[in-house]
């Protein structure tokens, strides 16, 4: 997929993935040991949309098994078309004399099986990319059945047998911290800690999504994700929420945010009622998460202009 840490930093940046090199190294090592990439971090920081950044960088597709408390092998694996190995017997047993072993045999086979996300990815003739999302929701069963197929890739069912996978796909696996994943998981994968991006990086990702609106709007909304983060909301915004949020100020055509528009944009800084209470009740509460994030926004262009100073003054002496 990649041919270095630094092409694979590139590719990440063109589709619109913005990252640090050792997040890049991580993916690029990942890639070639064919080892999966275990990425831990607060929901919203960016981990799921990584392995969709990996996908379009790559030009392939990608198979997502979203985990939810109570996920079954059926889930991730697949299970048998009952409707069709009916109608197949049907249809067989219309002979005057059925060979049952050689049906009981014909309807146990892969053609009869629905395959599941984990499946479909070993079985893609091309490399694919599998995310395996929310690890930390399911329990030790399921974990402990991930083991055999991210160590040999192979998949061992007793309805199907042992399945060898006809490509090893690039494979991710996230997890919001809710439990604590077991060793044994951590020591086949690479490890990422993925936190939500600094503010600066964090201005560039909305301006690339918003590039109609000014840098001070840029910088405005990455000092408000960093007010809003630091102010221990329920929830904290997500980077793909603070990209809403610029959105909505272009789409108002809000030139300055002010306290006045508290109310029209509430529905977009608060997702739960307790944080709503908090940012519409408590007075003066969002006019201190505005005053903070115009001080980071001032912070970002006075470093911008700085850096600016530095390349010229280097230039000059060149």
């Amino acid at each position: 997929m990649f041919e270095s840490p630094e092409q694979a930093h590139r590719a990440l940046a063109e589709v619109g993935y913005l990252t640090d090199r050792v997040t890049a190294t991580a993916v690029y090592l990942a890639d070639k040991l064919h080892k999966p990439l275990l990425l831990e971090g607060p929901a919203g920081s960016g981990k799921t949309e990584l392995s969709y950044a990996v996908t379009r960088a790559a030009h392939t597709s990608i198979e997502r098994l979203q985990c939810f408390e109570g996920l079954t092998s059926e889930h991730a694996i697949g299970k048998f078309d009952e409707s069709l190995q009916r109608l197949y017997l049907e249809l067989a047993t219309r002979s005057e004399r059925p060979d049952w072993k050689a049906l009981a045999k014909e309807i146990t086979a892969l053609d009869f099986f629905i395959p599941g996300p984990l499946l479909k990815a070993i079985l893609a003739k091309q490399r694919c990319v599998l995310l395996i999302d929310e690890l930390d929701k399911v329990d030790h069963a399921l974990e402990a059945t991930l083991l055999e197929i991210l160590s040999v890739w192979q998949i061992s069912d007793p309805r199907l047998g042992t399945i060898p996978a006809e490509s090893i796909p690039f494979t991710v696996l996230t997890s919001n911290e809710e439990r604590r994943l077991g060793d044994p998981l951590r020591r086949r994968s690479l490890y990422l800690r993925i936190d939500y991006p600094t503010a600066e990086r964090e201005g560039e990702i909305v301006a690339r999504r918003t590039p109609e609106a000014s840098p001070e709007t840029h910088r405005l909304i990455a000092g408000v994700a960093k007010a809003l983060r630091a102010y221990r909301l329920e929830k904290p915004p997500s980077v793909s929420e603070m990209i809403d949020i610029a959105l909505a100020i272009e789409l108002l055509k809000i030139d300055e945010v002010t306290v006045e528009h508290r109310d029209a944009l509430l529905p977009l800084f608060a997702k739960t009622a307790r944080d709503r209470k908090k940012l519409a009740d408590l007075k003066d509460a969002f006019a201190t998460i505005l005053y903070a994030a115009k001080l980071y926004a001032i912070e970002m262009e006075t470093r911008d202009v700085a850096e600016v100073l530095q390349g010229a003054a280097e230039g000059a002496a060149a």
